[in-house]
């Protein structure tokens, strides 16, 4: 194969690596897991101590959690992309967490405009 040849075709979707594309998946898992962190556990305890107003978690969690299931879809796509061979059971588990978030950024949309 010629210079040329090499060079028009696509890269090489293999080259990203494991280790790349697992921190991928631990990068997405942990944007989810701080947003249900702070929805769940910093806000309803936290806020009423400090006097932040009622209405700061659902802005959270919507903002948080729009951006977890971007970096979820990322993830899944790095795995596929990869062919890593761990894509199938961690394209179910990103799928159960976007579901999940989905609903919950859904929720946060009914109080603020509810």
């Amino acid at each position: 194969m010629t210079d040329i040849d090499r060079s028009l075709q696509a890269p090489d979707a293999s080259t990203d690596g494991e280790n790349a594309v697992e921190e991928g998946f631990s990068k997405s898992i942990l944007v989810s897991a701080v947003r249900c962190l702070l929805t769940y556990v910093v806000f309803p305890f936290v806020t009423p101590i400090i006097s932040f107003a009622a209405d700061v978690g659902p802005w959270v969690g919507v903002t948080l959690g729009t951006f977890a299931i971007f970096a979820n879809m990322f993830s899944i796509r790095r795995f596929w992309k990869a062919q890593h061979k761990w894509r199938k059971p961690v394209t179910v588990v990103h799928v159960g967490i976007i579901i999940l978030l989905v609903i919950l950024v859904v929720l946060d949309f009914g109080e603020l405009f509810g």
